[in-house]
């Protein structure tokens, strides 16, 4: 007994591991120690009753950490002591969870009290054997006509909704979350003006949205490292509802606004930039974050991921990068929305990859005859306005001239509007009979 006791008194941690701040650059904080690892959450302590401020280890230099606060760094001074807790960062996640909403460190900001009976589950997820995931073979319904009719997505499928500024992502993504036939809606809004969240919550999501959706926010004036790990967060809440058997349809508003806080993160610890200032560990983050998503053996995360086009450029780094790893993308094309139509989606420019494997096959068909009507009308639609064409001439293009209006009106929804798959399958094969 006494022999046990001495060896646990030897081998007992009886001190506490502290560093001190030397330096700060920006938003970089280094300290010269404590002892730690990458990612490890310590604590910076202020002067006076304020608690102390959270850091999360993003790299070293020399003998230096290099920390990044997830709060403001006011406060902090030469001198001040850092802290390692030995932890990770644990976001809480509970069924209360839903119709709440919180910030990036998932603590409720709606002013409804804390949540109560809650586990924790680690921000950067569990991997998963590939081998272990079923294949996407079950349509999810969108409510979306233009969607589910032409770019029909399956449960566990991602997509990516590509647009410029202005030209209507949210309005889109507060239709998809009041009609989708999913069990549980996970919203992460990063980088969004103040006055857009409440805007988003009461005029795109609606009451009825909410009551079955979970919204995590990081507005433009949070730090990059609270702009970055909301989507963490969002990614993590969603799988804690995967978890439990449900189909979860995830939405993010925008991944460019988190490569954005990952750029300014990289920079800040003396990564190079490599494209449009964008750093090496971008390309690594994205396919992490992406790769949570997916069909899974209890439930499935439906993932749709919105990209900000910077300068109407499709082909830019971000853009680019994103549409290699999902699984589709929907264009939102400036000239429709000038038309007054909307969604504003460029069908012809956007595609689903798993569409032909989940849909009927009189579904593809009509699918490909509209596609292929819409092809020919928008290649000779100078032609036809200047009046220059005859009729008569090309049969394809007198076809697809009686049947353009009503092509476009089955491409326009109002935003209050629902329609059913079977609905929107209907009225695909009439028109193309």
């Amino acid at each position: 007994m006494i022999e046990n006791v001495r060896q646990a008194v030897q081998n007992a941690n009886l001190y506490t591991y502290l560093g001190k701040i030397d330096k700060i650059v920006g938003t970089t904080v280094e300290a010269m120690g404590p002892a730690c690892k990458i990612g490890d959450v310590c604590a910076i302590d202020v002067p006076g009753d304020n608690p102390p401020v959270k850091a999360e280890v993003v790299g070293f230099r020399e003998n230096r950490v290099l920390l990044m606060p997830y709060e403001e760094t006011e406060g902090i001074g030469y001198g001040s002591a850092v802290r390692n807790t030995g932890e990770r960062l644990l976001i809480p996640v509970s069924n209360e969870l839903i119709g709440r909403t919180v910030d990036a460190m998932g603590i409720p900001i709606d002013g409804q009290g804390p949540l109560r009976e809650v586990a924790y589950y680690p921000i950067t997820g569990k991997r998963s054997n590939p081998m272990e995931r079923p294949r996407i073979d079950t349509v999810i319904q969108m409510g979306v006509k233009a969607i589910d009719g032409l770019l029909t997505i399956g449960k566990g499928q991602r997509m990516g909704i590509f647009a410029g500024s202005g030209v209507g992502k949210s309005t889109l993504m507060g239709m998809i979350a009041k009609n989708v036939k999913a069990d549980v809606n996970v919203i992460a809004l990063v980088g969004e003006r103040s006055r857009e969240v409440v805007e988003f919550i009461n005029r795109d999501l609606g009451e009825e949205g909410l009551k079955r959706s979970v919204l995590v926010v990081a507005t433009s004036n949070q730090s990059a490292m609270m702009r970055s790990k909301c989507t963490m967060t969002a990614t993590t809440i969603a799988e804690y509802f995967k978890d439990q058997g449900m189909d979860v349809l995830l939405m993010m508003d925008s991944l460019t606004r988190f490569a954005m806080a990952q750029r300014e993160v990289g920079l800040s610890i003396g990564e190079p930039p490599v494209a449009r200032g964008y750093t090496p560990s971008i390309y690594s983050e994205l396919p992490k974050l992406l790769e949570r998503s997916g069909n899974f053996e209890t439930g499935s995360i439906t993932g749709i991921y919105t990209v900000l086009v910077e300068g109407d450029d499709a082909n830019e780094p971000v853009s680019d990068t994103v549409r290699g790893i999902i699984d589709g993308h929907i264009m939102l094309s400036r000239k429709v929305a000038t038309q007054n139509r909307y969604p504003a989606i460029d069908i012809l420019s956007s595609v689903s990859r798993l569409m032909s494997d989940i849909v009927m096959p009189e579904h593809k068909a009509a699918a490909g005859k509209i596609r292929k009507l819409l092809s020919v009308y928008e290649s000779n639609i100078d032609l036809v306005s200047i009046g220059a064409y005859k009729k008569g001439t090309n049969k394809e293009l007198d076809d697809a001239l009686m049947r353009i209006d009503k092509i476009y009106e089955f491409l326009q929804q109002k935003t209050d509007e629902s329609f059913s798959l079977d609905e929107a399958v209907i009225r695909m094969i009439q028109l193309t009979e």
